[in-house]
C-alpha cells in the first residue's frame, strides 16, 4: 500500500506532458520480418497553450527489434506548430518546458519538444531535439508561431 501511494504521488508530481496521436506514416525500407521502417508523423496540442498543434515527423525503425520496441530510433525529427483556434495560456509559461517527451530506443534515448515565450515578438517557439543518458545530438528542429487574435472564417 506504502508502495503504491509512493508510485501515486510520483505521477502527480511530474509535469503535464502531451500525448500524441498518429496522423499518419509511410514505409521507407521493406523488412521481411517484423514491420518496416517508417516515417510516422504525429500531432499533439500543447497541455498548457489552447489553440497550438503540433505536428512531429520522424523516423521508426522496424524489423524484428523495432517490433519488439528495442529498436534506437534516429535522432532527426521536425516540427511544424500551427495556431489552431484562439491562444489562450493554462497558468505561466517557463522558458524551455517540456511539453512533449517520448522514448527512441529502449532506455537511453528520449525525443522532446520544448517551448519558449519570446515575449518581445509575442510568439512562441517549440524546439525539438533527442537526448541520450550520457550524449545528446546536435540535431534539432524549432517552429515559431506568432500570438495573433484569432478570427472565425465563415
Amino acid at each position: 500500500m506504502r508502495v503504491a501511494k509512493g508510485l501515486l504521488g510520483l505521477l502527480f508530481a511530474m509535469p503535464l506532458l502531451a500525448s500524441a496521436e498518429e496522423v499518419g506514416q509511410v514505409s521507407t525500407v521493406f523488412k521481411f520480418v517484423g514491420p518496416n521502417d517508417r516515417i510516422v508523423v504525429e500531432a499533439f496540442d500543447d497541455p498548457k497553450v489552447d489553440g497550438v498543434t503540433c505536428y512531429l515527423s520522424r523516423a521508426k525503425t522496424g524489423g524484428v527489434k523495432g517490433g519488439l520496441g528495442l529498436a534506437e530510433d534516429r535522432a532527426e525529427a521536425s516540427i511544424a506548430c500551427r495556431q489552431v483556434g484562439p491562444i489562450s495560456f493554462k497558468g505561466e509559461l517557463k522558458d524551455g518546458e517540456e511539453v512533449f517527451k517520448e522514448r527512441t530506443s529502449l532506455v537511453f534515448k528520449t525525443m522532446q519538444v520544448v517551448r519558449f515565450l519570446d515575449k518581445k515578438r509575442n510568439t512562441l517557439v517549440y524546439l525539438v531535439y533527442s537526448d541520450r543518458l550520457i550524449e545528446g545530438s546536435p540535431q534539432n528542429a524549432v517552429t515559431a508561431i506568432p500570438i495573433l487574435p484569432w478570427t472565425h472564417a465563415q
